[in-house]
């Protein structure tokens, strides 16, 4: 099977829950299939990620196309510039005419078998006519995920902007759904959510995968109270949560178990979250590994409010046999089962008095990682791949994919496709 992978931005380092998912999956599907990966990115020229990654994935097409900057004040006025348009911001920073152009003129050439679009991102890049069977890998659900941090904005302006963002995701996301030609969503959630755009039976489900290899069970007990999160903070989902864990619950674990610790993981913490440091909390900011962060955690907590899709971190922490306190959102889409594998808990005092129980008793914890690890041995990577692969595989069969305008079929055979149009 001839596979196209696009994606926007870099995908190294593998820092992130998209970037960890995507990479993944593409390390084992280049062990079966010929996949040429596509990765555009702005910003100034990296010449060393684009050997890197050559080394990472054979085949791999580096490309820079000069946008989008990394700084503020270039993002504040490229979404200026945008604003007039109709489509999210999110998605219009991220279309390139030079990969417009390359996409459209390898469909041409009929290199391969089956596209998939990355996120939503790239999308505007794809020619408005799929002639090739397309796959939109949809990591979360976009639409879900904006109206979420609109609704919990405190500051009346971004609330506003958020909003705006929201309501133009929430219409190219409906739109982008129909148009290709099958959606592969990370959960059975996602899968509904989704649903709701389009015929169902045109959405798979692939879940969320751990590296077995390298998060393995350490059949030691903590010896230390601590309590660990592990994410990136530059991530509006994570400064959130973790700020609510730090204001609400917090102070009523520590007044419980005075030796305990708290310990935020994660790059790039802004600096509302630096101020949280204190005798008892921990910033680390970038970590080389958080596998040894995990590995001192008696307890791991997933305090998140808003967001979508997965949570690669709760599979991780219970592949290492850790015991996990979430909220509902944080572990959403997770095929988790409260008071057996997971602890869920939304209201602030629920969970609080659930991480003090849990750093109180062993035995408890024990109990839990025990059947934590149990059900993340069951998403192994190269597992996910091989349900990955079999969908594309369905996709391309003659007579097998169709997208929603007019009931359309397309083919492999065919030189052109009815789609939807640019959404």
């Amino acid at each position: 099977m001839k596979i196209l992978w696009v994606k926007a931005g870099k995908i190294l380092p593998v820092d992130t829950g998209g970037k960890i998912r995507s990479y993944n999956l593409l390390r084992y599907l280049h062990t079966r299939h010929d996949v040429t990966f596509l990765s555009y990115y702005g910003g100034k020229r990296d010449e060393g990620y684009e050997k890197e990654i050559g080394r990472e994935l054979p085949g791999a097409v580096a490309i820079h196309v000069g946008t989008p900057g990394a700084k503020f004040y270039e993002t504040v006025w490229e979404y200026a510039r945008a604003f007039p348009s109709r489509h999210p911001f999110s998605v219009a920073r991220f279309t390139s005419r030079k990969i417009q152009h390359l996409l459209a003129e390898w469909i041409a050439e009929g290199r391969f078998d089956v596209a998939i679009c990355d996120f939503l991102a790239p999308s505007l890049n794809f020619p408005s006519q799929l002639a090739l069977p397309t796959v939109l890998f949809q990591h979360n659900v976009e639409g879900v995920l904006w109206r979420r941090q609109a609704e919990t904005q405190e500051s009346g302006w971004k609330k506003l902007l958020y909003g705006i963002e929201a309501a133009r995701m929430e219409r190219y996301e409906s739109s982008a759904v129909r148009r290709f030609h099958h959606v592969i969503a990370v959960s059975e959630k996602d899968r509904q959510w989704m649903g709701e755009m389009t015929d169902v039976s045109r959405i798979s489900v692939v879940p969320t995968g751990v590296d077995l290899g390298l998060y393995r069970r350490d059949s030691a007990n903590a010896v230390k109270p601590l309590v660990v999160f592990t994410g990136s903070m530059d991530w509006r989902a994570n400064i959130d949560g973790v700020a609510y864990f730090c204001r609400e619950i917090w102070p009523a674990v520590e007044a419980r178990v005075p030796d305990a610790r708290f310990r935020i993981v994660g790059r790039y913490p802004p600096k509302s979250i630096r101020r949280l440091a204190s005798g008892t909390i921990e910033v680390t900011g970038a970590v080389p590994s958080i596998t040894e962060h995990l590995r001192e955690a008696a307890v791991v907590v997933v305090p998140l409010r808003i967001g979508g899709g997965t949570r690669l971190k709760i599979y991780e922490a219970m592949a290492m046999g850790k015991v996990v306190v979430s909220t509902t959102v944080g572990a959403e889409g997770l095929n988790v089962h409260h008071g057996v594998d997971i602890m869920l808990c939304d209201d602030p005092k629920a969970f609080g008095e659930a991480v003090v129980m849990l750093l109180e008793d062993a035995s408890l914890r024990e109990k839990y990682g025990q059947a934590a690890a149990q059900l993340a041995a069951q998403y192994d990577w190269p597992v996910i791949a091989d349900q990955f692969a079999e969908i594309l595989e369905n996709i391309i069969q003659p007579g097998k994919v169709s997208s929603e305008a007019g009931g359309k079929i397309v083919s492999r055979q065919v030189a052109s496709a009815e789609s939807a149009g640019t959404p």
